[in-house]
Parts: C-alpha cells; structure tokens; sequence
C-alpha cells in the first residue's frame, strides 16, 4: 500500500511563489478598485468647505457699503448701515409683513428677532435669495431711486416685484412670503464674524 505525498510535497516551490504573487497582486488590486468606492461615502473637500462656517473681516466695509460672502453656495451680504439707514429702518415697521420676524417658513435666531434683525444694530447679515422663487435681489437701493421702492431705502427683487427694507423685512402684499433668511452667526471680535455658526464658545 503506496502512502500518498505530503501536500507540502505536492506543490513545487516555484508554483507556490507564483500562487502567493498572485494572491497578493489580486488584493492589492481589490483594494486599489475599492479605495474610490470607499471614498465616496466621505465628503469631498470642496463639500465640507462649501459648508464649512465663513470668518469676515469687517474693517474693510464702509458705512453704507455691503460686502457679500459665500456660505453653503448662498450669497451672504453684510451691509454696515449708517445712522440714517437704521432710521429709515424704523419707519418702515408699520409697512412690512412680518416686522418682529415671527414667521416660520425660514425662521429667524433668536438673537435677530428684533426690529433691525440683528446682533449689532450696525450690521445687518442675512442671505440675499428672494423668499418668493429664489432670485437675487438688488440693493441697497437709496430714497427715490426705484417705483417700486419709492421713497423707501432697501432691495428690489425685479423678478416679480418683492421688497424688502434694510432690515431684510419684506413689505406687505408683496409676492415674497417672508423675510429675507438670516444665517447663523456669531462675533469673535468687533471687527469679526462667523457666517454658518453661532453655537457658543
């Protein structure tokens, strides 16, 4: 009765090496193919930027001047009012929709709940895309420059007519549902803000 070989001894050595080498070709192909598959699950870095928070230096915007900012793909403006835009602001509480910001549909911080509708009555911050069908509207627009405004200071929507004062309040009867979005935010230092984060320190 013959005994059969080892089966150490059935394999030659060189076929050995050739099935070990290509073993280990074949997984690192695999994981070469699955790396991108994998990756895929995790954002991008152009995502995570594009909702990453925005610090803005202030310093270098004017009275009466407005700075946009990109947050989340949406144009963010700051605009400094002067002393005679935060008046204005005052007169037109009697003639917008929602004038202490309590609607809903993109609701307001806290902190901006307030006839200015912001943390520094200098400063307001909100996202510059209409309420209505999400056009960008135009402004600030001064006294007299624009019908439809009239002898109000604030933003046109010209797509089909909405405005809204330097508080980003919209005024009544106007196609826009409610007032310009205000992002979240919050300041590092007089002259700095986070646009896209407001949690505390």
């Amino acid at each position: 009765m013959s005994s059969l070989p080892d089966a150490q001894d059935a394999v030659d050595p060189g076929r050995r090496a050739a099935l070990i080498t290509t073993g280990v070709v074949g997984g690192a192909g695999a994981l070469a193919a699955a790396a991108p598959f994998v990756a895929s699950f995790t954002p991008s870095e152009r995502a995570k930027a594009a909702g990453a928070p925005v610090e803005v230096d202030l310093s270098g915007i004017a009275p009466g001047a407005m700075k946009t900012v990109e947050w989340r793909g949406k144009p963010v403006w700051i605009l400094r009012r002067t002393p005679e835009m935060i008046a204005a602001v005052k007169k037109t509480s009697d003639r917008v929709a929602d004038p202490e910001s309590k609607r809903t549909a993109y609701p307001t911080p806290a902190y901006a709940r307030n006839e200015l509708r912001s943390i520094k009555p200098e400063y307001l911050i909100a996202i510059g895309i209409c309420t209505h069908l999400g056009c960008s509207p135009v402004g600030p627009l001064a006294a007299g420059s624009n019908p439809t405004l009239g002898d109000d200071l604030g933003f046109l929507c010209p797509c089909h007519g909405s405005t809204f004062d330097l508080a980003g309040r919209v005024f009544a009867n106007k196609p826009a549902p409610d007032n310009l979005e205000v992002p979240p935010h919050k300041y590092l230092s007089d002259m700095r803000v986070l646009v896209g984060d407001d949690s505390k320190a």
